[in-house]
């Protein structure tokens, strides 16, 4: 009778200590939630709102899809959309690719020698993107940048190009810029992943004949597939959210040819006022930017399968 009649009291305590420790921890919790709350999906819920409606500084009406509908005829909005989705098919792949590659080299140098190399490639990804991007527009300089010396020394031009104010050329430059901002984070990351690869494995498929081609493929790319799934998705949303680049360096132009969505959100919300407009395509780009996600994650999940 004595053992049973502890058995309650032990379990209400228990239940009393699992009580005061999820409270605990709710209570740590607030703070990030109500952060998340108020600066994440607060404005989220009200971008979407506000996209149905014609709101400016000086006058607020529900307008529908009317929003939508001038988007969809905006030949800017087209043209940005054109030059975003070229930027993401561009960077992303050669980001990855070329991360992955300098990765596979870095993590078989001696450990001082890596780390080294590490910080190199990691340095623009900590310094400020204005300092960067000023380096950039003296490297681009028609008069006195370093390209067209270089260019003009080798034989690769008869004239200093205008590489940040010709059409042609404007969007390419932007992209390079991006690359080496870009691949800082995924070097690291790849150099981790590569160092974590089962070493036995590796081992057993040298015995066993296979080539480096076939280890690889084989052995480390699904233990590392995690990884690129997470620098796929990250690098895809970097590259929709272009802006400081754009901003600094050419506005949009040449005649829109570095009009990214992301540049002419701010322009229309930010410039012109028309909040509205800006908010509904700032909906578009979610959805695009979620768009992409998901198929990165159906690729990853069928070739892990």
């Amino acid at each position: 009778m004595q053992k049973t009649a502890r058995l309650p009291r032990q379990s209400v305590a228990m239940k009393q200590s699992r009580r005061r420790e999820n409270i605990a921890g709710y209570l740590f919790m607030a703070p990030s939630l109500l952060f998340f709350l108020g600066f994440v999906i607060f404005p989220m819920v009200m971008c979407l709102v506000y996209s149905f409606t014609d709101y400016t500084m000086t006058s607020f009406s529900f307008a529908g899809f009317d929003n939508y509908k001038r988007m969809f005829q905006d030949a800017i909005f087209g043209k940005a959309l054109w030059n975003t989705i070229i930027l993401v098919l561009i960077s992303v792949p050669v980001t990855c690719f070329f991360s992955l590659w300098a990765a596979s080299i870095i993590s078989k140098l001696h450990d001082r020698t890596t780390s080294f190399f590490r910080c190199v490639f990691y340095l623009p990804v900590v310094t400020g993107s204005v300092a960067v991007t000023v380096v950039w527009k003296w490297i681009f300089n028609r008069y006195y940048g370093v390209l067209n010396y270089l260019c003009m020394n080798l034989g690769l031009i008869s004239r200093n190009m205008n590489w940040l104010g010709d059409a042609s050329t404007a969007l390419g430059c932007i992209i390079t810029i991006l690359l080496t901002t870009s691949v800082g984070q995924p070097i690291v990351l790849y150099v981790s992943a590569l160092n974590n690869v089962d070493q036995s494995l590796v081992e057993a498929a040298s015995v066993d004949g296979a080539t480096n081609l076939q280890t690889f493929w084989r052995i480390k790319w699904p233990q590392i597939m995690p990884t690129t799934l997470y620098i796929l998705v990250i690098t895809t949303i970097n590259s929709f959210q272009c802006f400081a680049l754009i901003q600094l360096l050419t506005s949009g132009g040449p005649n829109h040819a570095t009009e990214t969505i992301m540049y002419y959100i701010y322009y229309n919300a930010f410039k012109l006022q028309s909040y509205g407009y800006g908010s509904s395509m700032g909906i578009i780009l979610a959805l695009i930017i979620a768009a992409f996600s998901a198929l990165q994650f159906k690729v990853a999940k069928t070739d892990n399968g």
